[in-house]
């Protein structure tokens, strides 16, 4: 007989994102005794890999992001989780046990799953950003940040992701032009005050962006141009860097046809839970948390999905078991 190439792998519960969502997940599930299994992802560790100073996370006056996922992974080791580095390509929930199927072709089986595959930057969209993206252009100043010293650097947006690559910036740059399209930041007044007291930030208000220009050859940004959204008057801005820090949005392609999702792409879950629209599936950091999105939210979270995946799989058994009472063996008539 010939041996079957396709490895498949059950288990009762699939964790689906290494953040502290995911982690925290398999901290619980596995104190549970549920022997979860934890696919990474395209980004190990999640969006905290890359930030460097955390200054919000309960116990740690500051802890750099990378570090602390480091720990989150270890701990939730150390409890007996399993953890695999590959990238789920594709999801089936439409029946129980779900299938879940990874870049290399092993196929996952599980009773429960918990997502925590959380979000990602979001870009413009403009065709000139696109062509100079690895090139001066980024959405990832911790990433990046490096390459622009003694440079001048166009950031652009309004939260507390725009203020915060601005303040980190500033350890490389000679100058550093926030350029946001309303007349006021959204991000927290602790951020906005550092912000406007470091005199290499300029803000400039009431802008877009309407083109990244740069060099052919090599590959290189010289400017930005900035519209005032009222006149429509440009502003040419020179810069070597431009970083886009216009939000995130949710990682939910593997399920955006099979879960309800709403506030573009987050999925949606039960009041004070992390129950989605399929019973068995748990929604748990970033991707359904449009609101907070804090570290420390999203491993409440892992903590929640992973106690009701418990909860939903002990129902489960016991409503097998009854019926296997309820329904004995026909005796046969001798």
């Amino acid at each position: 007989m010939g041996v079957s190439m396709v490895d498949t792998r059950h288990v009762r519960v699939l964790i689906i994102g290494s953040g502290p969502a995911g982690y925290t997940a398999g901290i619980y599930a596995s104190r549970a005794m549920l022997n979860p299994l934890l696919v990474q992802g395209i980004e190990p560790g999640g969006q905290l890999t890359t930030t460097t100073e955390v200054e919000n996370w309960p116990g740690d006056t500051e802890v750099q992001g990378p570090d602390l996922m480091i720990r989150m992974e270890a701990h939730a080791k150390a409890m007996g989780c399993e953890i695999i580095a590959d990238i789920i390509s594709s999801l089936d929930l439409s029946k129980r046990p779900f299938t879940a199927v990874g870049d290399g072709g092993t196929v996952y089986t599980c009773d429960a799953v918990i997502l925590a595959t959380g979000a990602r930057a979001k870009w413009l969209g403009l065709p000139s950003e696109e062509r100079f993206k690895g090139f001066g252009v980024s959405a990832c100043a911790t990433c990046d940040g490096f390459f622009y010293r003694g440079q001048e650097i166009v950031v652009v947006g309004g939260g507390n992701t725009a203020v915060e690559e601005a303040l980190f910036l500033t350890n490389f740059a000679s100058k550093v032009t926030v350029i946001h399209r309303r007349d006021e930041f959204r991000a927290e007044k602790i951020l906005q005050h550092r912000l406007f007291k470091n005199p290499k930030i300029e803000v400039l208000w009431d802008h877009a962006i309407e083109e990244v220009v740069g060099t052919q050859d090599p590959l290189g940004v010289e400017a930005v141009r900035a519209k005032h959204v009222q006149t429509g008057k440009i502003t040419e801005i020179p810069c070597k860097g431009f970083f886009v820090a216009i939000g995130h949005a949710p990682a939910s392609e593997l399920v955006k046809d099979q879960l309800e999702t709403h506030m573009g792409g987050y999925v949606v879950t039960a009041p004070d839970s992390t129950a989605t629209s399929i019973p068995g599936v748990f929604a748990a950091g970033d991707l359904t948390d449009h609101v907070y999105r804090q570290a420390v939210t999203s491993a409440g979270m892992g903590c929640m999905a992973a106690l009701e995946a418990e909860r939903f799989l002990a129902e489960t058994e016991s409503d097998v078991e009854t019926a296997v009472i309820a329904d004995p063996e026909p005796q046969v008539a001798n």
